[in-house]
């Protein structure tokens, strides 16, 4: 008898209706794209195939199978050490960023700006194999510069990636935005955490809630400091973030930004009102096991 090869993702977590993760991961589909993957998939106790989400190697196996398979991406190789996205998160912020730029009439000639966009470049990626935009990526981190480009090299997105190097870590459009650029939207998942002690804190309750305690301080996801942790926490980031969107108003239509913690919305909100913002939205939308909310704000009248 034939097993019922997905893992089930549970329905309350929302992700967007055109997400091809939605309903779960095909493991015989994705190991035979990339067989690696076969090492790391075992039969649980319910009779269905899955893999131990808190191996680091296991996680970023699946992400490979998911981009080989689904996005015709064929290197993405990137230091253990660096955080790996997971993919149905990450997409579902291409989709929602799609809609509200379809929303506002902007159909044609996409262009974004990817503010910290790692060694994986994941969202461009992502962009370019569901809609054919056109990213600039930024990062203040030149060995993830160095990867990400090794990566558009090897998948030839030369045409529709270009990266970057962000020097000075206190900024975000500063010293990246020429007079002359303009963009349909800007993105950015912020640094989550205060400090790396506050990161492996949340490392420990997420391993303790798949059963694995004993494996303390090991990220199932990994990530560097540049990309976990920022003085003062995601509140701080984004109120930098905040501020200078307020300086370079006309230069994007929309910026966008992940907000993970729930209670720093209306913050946010307050403070655009005060920086002159004409519009904000907040989009619920589901990360991977996770609720998070997408906040967008424009300073254009239309």
């Amino acid at each position: 008898m034939r097993r019922f090869n997905f893992i089930v993702i549970k329905k309350n977590i929302n992700f967007h209706p055109k997400n091809k993760h939605k309903s779960g991961y095909d493991f015989d589909a994705l190991c035979e794209s990339h067989s690696i993957l076969k090492t790391f998939v075992f039969i649980n106790k319910y009779e269905t195939k899955t893999i131990d989400f808190a191996n680091p190697k296991a996680v970023k196996a699946l992400n490979m199978a998911l981009l080989k398979h689904h996005y015709n991406i064929n290197f993405w190789e990137f230091p253990d050490a660096n955080l790996c996205p997971p993919i149905p998160g990450r997409l579902d912020y291409i989709y929602y960023l799609a809609d509200l730029l379809k929303a506002s009439n902007l159909n044609k000639n996409i262009s974004v700006l990817d503010i910290g966009t790692g060694a994986t470049c994941i969202y461009p990626i992502l962009g370019v194999a569901e809609h054919n935009w056109n990213f600039v990526a930024t990062d203040i981190d030149k060995t993830s510069i160095a990867t990400a480009q090794k990566i558009i090299n090897k998948n030839k997105l030369n045409d529709s990636i270009s990266l970057r190097h962000q020097k000075d870590s206190s900024k975000i459009f500063e010293g990246i935005l020429n007079e002359d650029d303009r963009f349909s939207a800007s993105i950015c998942n912020p640094p989550f955490y205060k400090s790396e002690t506050e990161a492996l804190e949340a490392t420990t309750r997420k391993l303790k809630g798949l059963n694995k305690t004993g494996a303390k301080g090991v990220r199932n996801f990994a990530g560097t400091h540049n990309e976990l942790w920022y003085e003062g926490g995601e509140k701080a980031f984004i109120h930098n973030y905040l501020y200078e969107s307020s300086l370079f108003k006309n230069q994007c239509v929309w910026f966008t930004t992940l907000v993970s913690k729930k209670d720093l919305v209306k913050g946010i909100h307050i403070s655009l009102k005060k920086l002159g913002s004409t519009h904000v939205k907040t989009i619920n939308m589901g990360q991977g096991n996770k609720i998070s909310r997408m906040v967008a704000w424009t300073f254009l009248a239309k």
